[in-house]
């Protein structure tokens, strides 16, 4: 039961991830998003905040699912 849950939210949490990368806005910030300066020039929309937010929630909770699957915890 707890397996089977756990493969649901893996796929469901992967399929989310994928529409989220691609709903990212398509501009490059180039070399300098190494050392930050891209954010001195422009900035950030609140929307794109709370994109960038759910995308890591959605990330880590791909990553915990596959950890827990992958090294076989929950069986």
């Amino acid at each position: 039961m707890l397996l089977a849950l756990v493969w649901i939210l893996q796929i469901v949490s992967a399929l989310l991830l994928i529409v989220l990368v691609l709903l990212h806005s398509p501009k490059g910030d180039g070399i300098a998003a190494i050392g930050g300066a891209s954010q001195m020039f422009s900035s950030q929309k609140s929307a794109e905040k709370g994109l960038n937010k759910l995308t890591y929630i959605v990330s880590g909770i791909f990553l915990v699912c596959t950890l827990l699957l992958g090294f076989g915890i929950i069986k």
